[in-house]
């Protein structure tokens, strides 16, 4: 008994020792799932915050949604992977580009209204993105006997569709090169001439990319521009004190519990810090992985959900107190009160889980980066909490570890 006990901790100390060696270095020349690899946010790394607003009234939830993603094709084609464009209220529409320092330069960049056109080979425009009726994403044979695949239907207006009919008839087995901005986002090559005012673009795509080429599509027929109503400039020296500040924030008071739990449970103590070390691991591991954007929020998120795995782990212990006061066994004990405690535990997390989605869907901009990093979490906590210490607790009593003063208690 005693050696199962020990080589589960020994296994419990090298998944420790592992996780927390793989936030520091990542993995390979990128440095995946370290804290290296997470994305920082605007008031992390500096760069630009800019808001457009709609030039029409009544705009639709879908107009909205094709002009985001235009704003974002235009944010990835210049490089600013970082960056992000976000809804904002029903007809706003919030760009943050970390990273840069010139907020007009930036909006000369991205452009305010999207220039789409159909070009043929020898470079003359045939059709422009007015005369397109709608853009959507379909699945299914683009070709006799073919298999099912995502392509995007197109539907002209009637300048478009006679147009269309023309530029068709005179390059058949030519192609014709969709262009959004002086990018090509697609050239198929024409097979007959098509005079029912649809079009079809068929290639390499999955049901992802078709729907965002027919986003793009959309977008450039949109029959509104985007004025810039608010553009402002955070600086990056800003952010770095702002980071630097949040981390030593989190560093001491991550400190300051690990000593108490140890000095106020002995040996339950060094169980939930050992927990906790996990729980940060496999936290930032997570952020990594999911390309969660980190804000100062989203700093305070994670040392909430730190002190809601802490509190988990108090509750837990004093159950097991409870019962030995009872006069039960230690074995006995942890099991009752691990038991007694899972309901406080799932009632206190999922009621704060369900405050986070509130706030992730109803929030924007820091608020979701709060919120984003207070889901993960929590979820991570209850794990580590009920699972990672129970089993780290029995490992130590397996071991030998049977006095119940070795845990704090002090029982008749």
């Amino acid at each position: 008994m005693k050696t199962k006990g020990r080589l589960m901790l020994l296994l419990m100390l090298v998944v420790a020792l592992g996780l927390s060696a793989l936030t520091y270095y990542g993995l390979g020349r990128d440095k995946q799932f370290s804290v290296n690899d997470i994305k920082q946010g605007l008031d992390l790394s500096g760069g630009v915050d800019i808001v457009y607003e709609a030039d029409k009234e009544n705009v639709t939830a879908e107009e909205m949604a094709a002009a985001i993603s235009l704003l974002q094709g235009r944010l990835d084609w210049n490089g600013w992977t970082e960056a992000e464009a976000a809804k904002e209220g029903t007809n706003r529409i919030r760009v943050q580009i970390p990273g840069v320092d010139d907020a007009e330069e930036a909006i000369q960049e991205i452009g305010q209204t999207a220039q789409l056109a159909f070009v043929d080979e020898a470079g003359n425009v045939l059709l422009t993105g007015s005369m397109i009726k709608n853009a959507t994403k379909q699945v299914g044979a683009t070709s006799k006997n073919g298999p099912s695949i995502p392509y995007v239907s197109l539907e002209f207006n009637e300048e478009g569709k006679e147009k269309f009919a023309q530029a068709t008839e005179e390059n058949i087995g030519k192609t014709i090169r969709i262009v959004m901005d002086d990018e090509v986002i697609s050239a198929p090559v024409v097979q007959t001439k098509i005079t029912d005012g649809n079009a079809m673009i068929s290639g390499q795509f999955t049901g992802e990319s078709a729907e965002n080429l027919a986003a793009l599509i959309r977008a450039g027929s949109l029959p509104f521009n985007l004025n810039v109503i608010q553009m402002k400039n955070v600086g990056a020296r800003l952010g770095a004190d702002a980071l630097s500040t949040g981390v030593l924030a989190g560093l001491v008071g991550i400190a300051l519990v690990l000593v108490y739990m140890v000095c106020t449970y002995r040996m339950l103590g060094l169980a939930a810090d050992w927990a906790l070390i996990i729980y940060i691991a496999l936290d930032l591991i997570v952020l990594s992985l999911f390309n969660v954007t980190l804000t100062l929020p989203g700093i305070a998120g994670i040392i909430l959900s730190i002190g809601m795995a802490v509190d988990a782990n108090v509750v837990i212990f004093e159950r097991i107190k409870e019962e030995l006061i009872l006069g039960k066994t230690l074995r006995s004990a942890v099991k009752t009160g691990f038991s007694r405690a899972l309901p406080a535990i799932i009632d206190g997390n999922v009621t704060t889980l369900i405050a986070a989605i509130v706030l992730f869907f109803l929030g924007s901009g820091t608020v979701k980066g709060f919120a984003t990093t207070l889901m993960i979490g929590i979820i991570i906590s209850m794990f580590t909490a009920l699972v990672v210490t129970r089993v780290i607790v029995n490992s130590l009593i397996k071991a030998g570890f049977h006095n119940p003063k070795n845990y704090g208690f002090r029982v008749k």
